[in-house]
């Protein structure tokens, strides 16, 4: 089983419900974050809510996940994109962790602001897990006792400055201005019997009607279970917290081949940024103000069914 529930702004209220179609059923009480939330309830009782409703016109959504909780990503976790990104995915060593600034977090439908000093904004769909309970120790996470840690999923969009992100060799900056993380429509939650669908979802991202990005979670290098296993050794976890899982290749961003690369390393610094800007200035992928960009996550048999997320591009005013 799984359900769909959104976090919504109504009047002067912040409330959490339950959708189905374009109705919403209020769930009672007050949970301040999305811990709170999935602490404070259960899917069984959430399944079985029914009560004067909402229509989804009537109220306005906001991020499933609240911005106190932890924004942990996982890199280059597609075979694929890992190919273009001039990388061997059999022979990775190692599972690449960043984190964006919480202060990213944005509701699923927002206008996404390039800053001025950003040349290359890209996208990047990607699978976000929300984690279901503490982990306060190591852990072994396995696909059959996967549902006890993760409560459910979300699209997450891991907007990314290039230009800030490549040049500087760190991830933090360049994926962590504001509204740069779009989160939602909502949050999908799965039990036992539907989290196996984690493994069969259809990742789409279109940019002004044309697919960028589309594959499947069966390509991800590193699985959710063993993810969560290796992270349980080093850090903790709160219910909430959010782990973004990589994203498909397709981004406008063109890596150099790994030869190049080495030819790059020899060359003055200001000489091989220099090339590298000429180089991506040439890519149309890249976004601009007045872009849309629509992001769609879901199964197969669209049985778990994670939304769509729709942004415009606009400029910093």
């Amino acid at each position: 089983m799984s359900l769909n529930i959104i976090r919504f702004e109504h009047g002067r209220r912040v409330g959490w419900g339950v959708i189905r179609g374009s109705a919403i059923t209020p769930v009672p009480g007050e949970f301040a974050t999305t811990g709170d939330f999935i602490a404070g309830t259960s899917l069984v009782e959430l399944a079985a809510l029914h009560s004067d409703t909402l229509d989804l016109s009537q109220v306005r959504l906001l991020s499933p996940v609240t911005r106190n909780q932890q924004f942990l990503c996982q890199g280059a976790n597609y075979r694929q994109h890992m190919i273009e990104s001039g990388m061997d995915p059999d022979a990775k060593k190692y599972n690449m962790i960043f984190t964006k600034a919480r202060s990213c977090i944005s509701p699923a439908d927002t206008e996404v602001v390039k800053p001025r000093e950003v040349r290359f904004l890209d996208y990047e769909i990607e699978l976000g897990l929300v984690i279901g309970k503490p982990i306060r120790g190591a852990v072994q996470v396995t696909d059959d006792n996967l549902h006890e840690y993760v409560a459910g999923a979300v699209i997450v969009n891991d907007y990314s400055a290039r230009d800030v992100q490549i040049p500087q060799t760190q991830f933090y900056k360049g994926k962590s201005f504001r509204t740069f993380g779009p989160i939602g429509p909502w949050l999908t939650l799965l039990d036992a019997s539907s989290i196996a669908a984690l493994k069969q979802l259809q990742l789409t991202l279109r940019v002004n009607g044309e697919v960028r990005q589309d594959d499947t979670t069966a390509n991800l290098v590193y699985g959710p279970a063993e993810t969560l296993t290796e992270l349980s050794g080093v850090q903790d976890f709160e219910p909430g917290d959010l782990l973004a899982t990589g994203t498909p290749a397709g981004c406008a961003l063109s890596v150099p081949s790994p030869a190049k690369q080495k030819l790059a390393a020899l060359l003055p610094e200001k000489k091989k940024w220099e090339i590298f800007f000429n180089v991506q200035a040439k890519r149309s992928q890249y976004l601009k103000p007045g872009d849309e960009v629509e992001a769609r996550i879901r199964s197969v048999d669209g049985s778990v069914d994670l939304g769509v997320q729709r942004n415009r591009i606009v400029a910093e005013a």
